[in-house]
C-alpha cells in the first residue's frame, strides 16, 4: 500500500506518493484545479494506479496552532475526498512547508519560473515525508 500526499491550494494541488515500503516520498505532479468532479476523478485515477491506501492532506494551521480559514478548507477537502473515494484521509500539519520548498528550490538554483511550476509538488513531498518519518513502517528500527 502506498500513501498519497496532497498540498491543496485554491488553484493547484501538489501531489506526492510514497514508495511501497512507506519510507520515502516522491513528487508526482501539480494538478491545475478545474472542478470538484474533474479533480476528484484525477485523484481517483492516481489512487488506483499507485494502489493508494491512505491520503495525507496538508493541514495549514496558523503559527500559534489555531485553525484558520485555510485549515478549514483543507479539512473540508479531506472529508469530501474520503466520502468520494472511500480511501482513509488524514490531516497533517504543514506549517511552513511552502516556505521550506521555496528555500530548497532556491538553494538548488532553480529559476523563478520553474519554481512556480514545482513548488506545490515539492510541498506535497515535504508534507508526506514528514508524515512518513512520524509513522515509520512496522518493524522499522528507529534507533539505527
Amino acid at each position: 500500500m502506498r500513501i498519497l500526499g496532497l498540498d491543496v491550494g485554491d488553484r493547484t494541488i501538489g501531489v506526492a506518493v510514497s514508495d511501497e515500503l512507506g519510507w520515502t516520498a516522491q513528487g508526482l505532479e501539480v494538478i491545475r484545479r478545474s472542478s470538484w468532479k474533474e479533480d476528484s476523478q484525477h485523484l481517483r485515477r492516481l489512487c488506483e494506479n499507485y494502489n493508494v491506501g491512505l491520503v495525507v492532506v496538508g493541514y495549514p494551521k496558523n503559527m500559534n496552532g489555531t485553525i484558520g480559514p485555510r485549515a478549514q478548507t483543507a479539512a473540508a477537502f479531506a472529508d469530501r475526498l474520503f466520502r468520494e473515494l472511500g480511501i482513509p484521509t488524514k490531516l497533517w500539519d504543514e506549517r511552513l512547508t511552502t516556505k521550506e520548498a521555496e528555500r530548497m528550490l532556491i538553494a538548488a538554483d532553480v529559476s523563478r519560473a520553474r519554481r512556480r511550476k514545482v513548488v506545490d509538488k515539492m510541498s506535497a513531498v515535504l508534507i508526506l515525508q514528514s508524515y512518513l518519518q512520524a509513522h515509520p513502517p512496522p518493524g522499522l528500527d528507529k534507533s539505527r
